[in-house]
């Protein structure tokens, strides 16, 4: 159990929020999970875009479907939803009077998009210099490609991720996959945060804040981890290889009575231990299968073995049997077994929160566990302006009959 009265890690920070879609939202949901106050600002009458990204939406309290979708459901907790037209002379004025009093902005717009509204980071910083202020964009700030508009479909193919990613030239079903989930989104999302806080560290050191430039296409290509370096080392670009992995063997999936399974073997020891379970502790000795290096090399000889094996049983005798050996193995599970799940329904992956018209809505928890400051789900995904009125009078000190000629000029 946590300390009585413990804060959260980011309490006492605020987040003004500008961006839409996925990679900015993330962040934001990430900080505001953290204990920071988020500030969404939408456009009025529409909202983020995502808002209308379905089916699926949310059903209300009788089971009617509701203008909520589950894709703004994912990455939108945690926050205020204040509608703003940043258009108007007196939307931005309202903007800069709460960036006044904001530790970080994020914004998604075009390169220059914020500038013509003076909105933009060197109008902030005069404004604010403690302000962190963090733009995401497809290409980054600089480079031929910054005024070009960035989509994750279209970065996880520059950015090399479509290229190692379906079945392997020849095979059935070959050519260039995207990952079935927004990845790029996701991981710039969380550079992102990492950058913000990293930037706030600093600025209890120097007082001031600074821009954080995060590209979608950057985050992509930093991804491609040991896949990338390998190019960096060798010159040769690697291939699809559809589940299979390019330097160790077996780690892929392999065919069972009733499906398929995955077998991430790391190790000799691994190995050998996987080969007495499956009946044939000879290959484990075979100079061919004898070493990791081996078995890559002579991979085509190797699997067709495997597969041949493990057809003979479901894949649950088989996770059952590699378990009590240690062999790392598991089903290739749909979202329904994933929640289903004993492990991760102990884990609390779902929560649930209470919403003002389903009622209360099933959400994916955050998977950071902290000791001392745990995470804290204490806003539903808002309704589009809930909290315009609350924010306005409690942040600026706007007066009702002020808040109302504001609405009334299509300002909020």
């Amino acid at each position: 159990m946590p300390p009585l009265g413990s804060p959260a890690c980011l309490e006492g920070l605020r987040v003004l929020d500008l961006s839409r879609v996925l990679a900015g939202p993330w962040a934001s949901q990430m900080l505001g999970d953290l204990g920071a106050e988020v500030i969404k600002i939408e456009r009025p009458g529409a909202g983020d875009d995502t808002r209308g990204w379905g089916p699926p939406y949310l059903h209300d309290a009788e089971g009617a479907e509701t203008s909520e979708s589950a894709y703004f459901l994912c990455a939108n907790r945690n926050k205020k939803s204040v509608t703003i037209d940043i258009t108007h002379p007196e939307g931005r004025k309202l903007i800069l009077k709460l960036a006044e009093s904001s530790d970080i902005l994020i914004e998604n717009f075009k390169v220059g998009g914020l500038q013509e509204y003076g909105l933009d980071y060197a109008s902030m910083h005069a404004l604010n210099p403690r302000l962190v202020y963090c733009s995401i964009t497809g290409f980054g700030q600089t480079g031929p490609y910054s005024h070009r508009a960035g989509y994750d479909f279209l970065v996880q193919a520059m950015g090399g991720l479509m290229s190692v990613t379906g079945r392997a030239d020849g095979q059935p079903g070959d050519g260039p996959q995207k990952v079935g989930v927004a990845i790029t989104d996701i991981l710039t999302g969380l550079y992102a945060t990492v950058a913000i806080l990293a930037a706030l560290t600093h600025r209890t050191a120097t007082g001031r804040g600074q821009h954080i430039d995060m590209a979608l296409l950057d985050s992509q290509i930093a991804a491609m981890a040991n896949l990338g370096s390998n190019y960096l080392l060798t010159g040769t670009s690697p291939v699809r290889l559809g589940n299979s992995h390019p330097s160790i063997v077996p780690y892929q999936d392999l065919p069972t009575a009733d499906g398929a399974m995955i077998v991430a073997v790391g190790n000799d020891g691994q190995f050998a231990r996987m080969c007495v379970c499956l009946g044939h502790p000879q290959w484990a000795t075979d100079p061919r299968f004898i070493s990791n290096r081996a078995r890559v090399e002579n991979r085509l000889e190797l699997i067709p073995s495997l597969q041949q094996a493990t057809m003979l049983r479901p894949t649950a005798e088989w996770v059952a049997m590699f378990e009590k050996v240690g062999v790392p193995c598991g089903p290739v599970n749909t979202l329904a077994e994933v929640f289903a799940d004993p492990h991760v329904q102990d884990r609390g992956v779902r929560i649930e929160m209470d919403h003002p018209l389903a009622g209360s809505v099933p959400l994916v928890g955050n998977p950071i566990r902290l000791s001392d400051a745990p995470v804290a789900y204490r806003l539903p995904p808002p309704m589009l302006g809930q909290h315009t009125r609350e924010v306005l009078a409690d942040v600026l000190g706007l007066d009702p009959a002020a808040i109302q000629g504001l609405a009334d000029a299509g300002v909020t």
